[in-house]
């Protein structure tokens, strides 16, 4: 009777002390592993998503709104401090450092549709569904003191949205029309208006100060100049744009959230063809904003995820998604 046994020297696969590494024998013949490089190409392929998966971009959540978010702004000289308005006309200031809310201010009654900073950084302005454009204070009440707006405009129709200029004591509203406003007046400077659609967002341009834009339900965007007050241009899309961003490094470029799933992105001296159309969401584009630098911009989808472009490329560099709940409002700092 013959028996085999497996024989082996134990010096080729124990450990001499606990710090030596562990010893694993490995046949390098090629004709064993057929598929190794594919198989690699597969494992280096995986722990590059996983390393994706794990990065961790959520950072921390601002809770203590009891209704969903409307809209959003940025403080123009403090990174740190960002303003919200909720559905049931709460707004809230709130420090991002210390990840708390500094201040609540119960603004309108509804929505909050619009609110926007004073160029300085002492005061913002906030429209509603009541019908009226207030102005607050940036820091809150003294002692004894109540909460009570700086001004307040009751208007004729319901506001949509509100933009402040860059340099100049004056701010502009959007509804039925776009209403130039100056802050010591009750009544509008000018009214603009192109079209009989209601207008759901109105933008200052950061660098020509004197051109805004606004978009409109019936798919136009609408260039105005404050100095002649009327209109300069106008275009067509196929499908309505929710709001627009211009580019703060270069004056003639701004770019659409549209609902076709796509942005556009506009010289105005050419508007009859995109300079850019970038893809990537596979739902209606809701918020677009611009980087202080003009290379990127960020976008909010009603896919529920939030895209970084760059600016020349017509896809995204970056995508973070959440399945909890809509974006609505994004701003890039």
């Amino acid at each position: 009777m013959k028996v085999k046994m497996l024989s082996r020297n134990p010096d080729n696969y124990v450990r001499e002390t606990k710090l030596d590494l562990q010893r694993v024998p490995r046949n390098y013949d090629p004709t064993l592993h057929p598929f190794e490089v594919p198989r690699e190409y597969i494992r280096a392929l995986n722990a590059t998503k996983l390393e994706r998966v794990f990065a961790k971009p959520f950072l921390a959540s601002l809770d203590g709104h009891r209704d969903g978010v409307n809209c959003l702004a940025k403080h123009p000289k403090s990174l740190a401090t960002v303003l919200s308005g909720a559905c049931d006309g709460e707004v809230r200031i709130w420090n991002l450092t210390k990840r708390k809310c500094n201040r609540t201010i119960q603004a309108h009654e509804g929505f909050v549709r619009g609110i926007c900073t004073r160029f300085c950084g002492t005061s913002f302005f906030t429209v509603g569904d009541d019908k009226t454009v207030k102005q607050w204070k940036m820091d809150g009440p003294s002692y004894g003191e109540e909460e009570e707006p700086l001004h307040t405009i009751l208007g004729k129709t319901v506001y949509t949205g509100i933009d402040h200029h860059w340099k100049e004591a004056v701010f502009a509203t959007c509804g039925q029309q776009v209403d130039i406003w100056d802050e010591q007046r009750t009544s509008p400077v000018c009214s603009m208006t192109w079209g009989f659609d209601s207008i759901s967002s109105v933008k200052f341009n950061p660098i020509e100060t004197f051109l805004l834009g606004s978009c409109a339900s019936d798919r136009n965007i609408v260039l105005y100049d404050m100095r002649q007050s009327t209109p300069l241009k106008k275009v067509i899309l196929d499908m309505r744009t929710n709001t627009i961003c211009w580019n703060p490094m270069e004056a003639f470029i701004f770019t659409a959230a549209n609902e076709d799933y796509n942005l556009y992105t506009f010289d105005m001296r050419a508007l009859d063809t995109p300079v850019m159309v970038h893809m990537d969401h596979v739902s209606a584009v809701l918020d677009v904003d611009y980087s202080p630098t003009g290379k990127e911009f960020v976008s909010a989808s009603f896919d529920k995820s939030i895209r970084i472009f760059p600016v020349d490329k017509s896809r995204s560099r970056y995508v973070t998604t959440s399945k909890l709940f809509f974006l609505f409002d994004v701003f890039l700092s």
